[in-house]
């Protein structure tokens, strides 16, 4: 591929690959646990967590990089407090990925939440019955079996992450070798003459991409079904 992409487009795929990563790991645990919160949980508040973790599926993604902008931006209070901690976000290759988390939160929630809603309690209830842990059960019992849902969420995550654009450009704008991930080199190799190709390139790089990462997490949970016995390889 080092013929077929010039330097700008390479140093573009690299940083939409790292903050794809990065944005897919960090929001795996906490995607688990709030799943499993939504799933397994009734308490008050249930229906207003339920809507603050879809909230980005809603909201114009300008609108959620604006309210990141005023939340970790360097002149809002906890961006100030970020920045002199040496931890700020706002228009560096790490708010990107604060971006593209949010935005691929509630995609690898749903997932995750709907393979664990169709686990059979009555398994996890004959395990706590012989004594079981429920730390134990969880890690034995429901966490193999959710599996499948995690792996879809965490591929959906991750090709959201790709692809985020409206979110990342507001909050960390549209800098080379910083934020311009490949949906943002997109963007501004159409806006200058003759740039049509390297974008036709990262387009079909990043169906490439997309479709790579599809096939490779249907792959996985065709695997992890058979293992556990839930459907056939």
């Amino acid at each position: 591929m080092n013929g077929f992409l010039g330097p700008a487009e390479w140093e573009a795929l690299a940083l939409s690959l790292r903050v794809a990563l990065t944005a897919t790991l960090v929001a795996l645990p906490f995607g688990i646990a709030v799943a499993y919160v939504l799933a397994r949980k009734r308490f008050p508040g249930h229906g207003l967590l339920n809507g603050l973790v879809h909230l980005p599926l809603i909201l114009p993604p300008v609108v959620t990089g604006y309210l990141l902008l005023v939340s970790f931006g360097p002149h809002a209070p906890l961006g100030a407090a970020l920045e002199v901690m040496g931890l700020g976000v706002a228009f560096r290759w790490t708010g990107a990925a604060l971006a593209a988390a949010i935005m691929a939160f509630p995609l690898m929630v749903r997932a995750i939440r709907l393979s664990l809603e169709a686990v059979d309690p009555k398994l996890e209830e004959a395990a706590s019955t012989l004594g079981a842990s429920r730390l134990r059960v969880f890690t034995t019992i429901t966490l193999p079996l959710m599996a499948p849902g995690i792996l879809t969420g965490t591929v959906l995550a991750f090709a959201k992450a790709m692809g985020e654009f409206g979110a990342t450009i507001t909050f960390v704008s549209n800098i080379p070798g910083q934020t311009r991930t490949v949906p943002s080199a997109i963007y501004a190799f159409l806006q200058m003459p003759g740039g049509e190709g390297a974008a036709w390139r990262l387009v079909i790089v990043s169906v490439v991409v997309a479709m790579g990462a599809l096939l490779v997490s249907e792959m996985l949970a065709r695997r992890v079904r058979s293992r556990i016995g839930g459907a056939d390889a």
